[in-house]
């Protein structure tokens, strides 16, 4: 097996194993006919994995990123789907929620995350960059409308075409910080224990499923940063939460920051009996040789498929890799995107 060889994942049958991984762009809150050919210029990917989307009003942290919870951006989302499925590829959503990691600015009101504890992490807002601020700790009722903000996007979602969706429980956002004990201080069903701080994950996972769709799930096991560093005690809890995503279409794994770590993915093979998608630091001969291995049955890409929309015609041709520039990766127009 190589990157360029078919696979089953998930239920589908893609052509091959190079995957887009999310990949915040910023170009506007509402898909239009831009990220139609932002996509359609990368449906060669096995499985397109759209960036980041807003699961309701409450869960915005970034400006110009677009959400998936009114008509508009479900029909947006529509002429994506549309033109990704009439190049012959498969489309995910990826679902989002920033939780503590936003600001008023972006809210009208202070942001909320498991308990009242400052992550100690940048927002962007129009004036530069902003610290993060001391949340209000969400109530047991506004964690139960989180979980229906997600079953709705995954319904819309549906409508809209996506093939599947991913829960994004990775990085610094709503739900890592759940799983986060430095940020997770609660003493109820969702916190307390590690059994209950990964309540809130597997809850979101079972509504969205409950829709009927697909649903696939990301993880960063090894992330490093401040208050949502993941140590062994913690890295313990997510090899008991990948335990339990046992019906999940597959499990996305964002890696160390060190580079391809054969081993730390590994792990999770032992843990995880369904698709395996691992990302972070690949190039294609370390993309092939992890899953030459049995390690992975795909790898995502991310900078490489930003300024490569032919990533997987370059790597069948052994071509050069164009480099991207990263003044435009976030906001902007055409330039550095189409």
């Amino acid at each position: 097996m190589s990157l360029l060889t078919p696979a089953d994942l998930g239920g589908w049958r893609l052509p091959n194993r190079v995957v887009l991984a999310p990949t915040t762009r910023a170009r506007g809150s509402v898909p239009t006919e831009l990220q139609a050919e932002y996509y359609a210029r990368r449906a060669g990917a096995g499985l397109v994995i759209t960036e980041g989307t807003w699961v309701s009003e409450r869960a915005v942290g970034f400006r110009n990123v677009p959400g998936v919870y009114t008509g508009e951006q479900v029909a947006g989302w529509r002429r994506v789907t549309d033109v990704v499925h009439a190049l012959g590829g498969r489309i995910v959503l990826q679902l989002w929620h920033t939780g503590a990691v936003s600001h008023a600015e972006l809210l009208g009101a202070r942001p909320a995350g498991p308990s009242a504890v400052d992550p100690e992490e940048t927002v962007y807002l129009a004036g530069g960059r902003q610290r993060t601020e001391t949340p209000r700790e969400l109530g047991v009722e506004e964690i139960r409308q989180v979980v229906e903000d997600y079953r709705t996007a995954a319904a819309n979602a549906r409508r809209a075409g996506f093939d599947g969706v991913e829960v994004a429980a990775h990085g610094v956002y709503l739900l890592a910080q759940f799983l986060q004990p430095r940020l997770n201080r609660r003493r109820d069903a969702y916190g307390g224990s590690a059994r209950a701080r990964r309540k809130l994950v597997l809850d979101v996972v079972d509504a969205a499923a409950g829709t009927g769709i697909a649903v696939g799930v990301r993880l960063s096991p090894y992330w490093t940063g401040g208050l949502f560093t993941v140590d062994e005690s913690v890295r313990r809890d997510h090899d008991d939460l990948v335990r339990a995503l046992d019906k999940v279409a597959y499990l996305h794994l964002r890696g160390p920051d060190t580079g391809p770590d054969f081993a730390a993915f590994a792990r999770y093979r032992k843990l995880f009996d369904g698709p395996l998608i691992v990302n972070n630091g690949f190039d294609l001969a370390s993309g092939n040789a992890v899953v030459e291995a049995g390690i992975a049955d795909a790898v995502s890409y991310a900078r490489h498929f930003v300024a490569n929309p032919d990533l997987v015609t370059r790597f069948a041709l052994g071509r050069e890799l164009a480099a991207g520039d990263p003044a435009t990766y976030y906001g902007g127009g055409v330039r550095g995107y189409l």
